[in-house]
C-alpha cells in the first residue's frame, strides 16, 4: 500500500519534503539493485566478458551514495520553499464558505 498523507502535499511543508526526498531516493535504490542485479545474472549466465559491467556498477553506487549522503546529512529541511511560479500537481477544490442565512 503506498503511503498516505494526512494533509494537503505541499512542498513548503518541511515534513512533506524529507517525506519525498526518501521516497526518492529509495526508487533510486530499487531501480539501482533491480538493474545491476539483471546485469550481473546475464553476464555470469552467459559467462560474457562485459568490462563494462564493472564500471557501470560503480559509476552508479557513486551517485548512489550521493544521493544518500545530500537526503540524510545535507538537505535542511527547517527552511520553506519558495512556492513555484506554475501549477504543479494536485490541488483539493477549496469549499465553500458556509452561509449564515437562516
Amino acid at each position: 500500500m503506498p503511503p498516505r498523507w494526512s494533509r494537503i502535499p505541499d512542498r513548503k511543508d518541511a515534513d512533506f519534503r524529507q517525506l519525498d526526498d526518501r521516497m526518492s531516493f529509495a526508487t533510486h535504490v530499487a531501480l539501482f539493485a533491480a538493474s545491476n542485479s539483471g546485469m550481473w545474472f546475464f553476464r555470469i549466465l552467459q559467462k560474457a566478458d562485459w568490462s563494462w559491467s564493472i564500471w557501470v556498477t560503480s559509476g552508479w553506487l557513486a551517485v548512489l551514495i550521493a544521493h544518500a549522503i545530500y537526503v540524510f546529512v545535507i538537505a535542511d529541511y527547517s527552511e520553506p520553499v519558495p512556492a513555484p511560479t506554475r501549477a504543479t500537481g494536485f490541488k483539493p477544490k477549496e469549499k465553500p464558505p458556509k452561509s449564515t442565512k437562516r
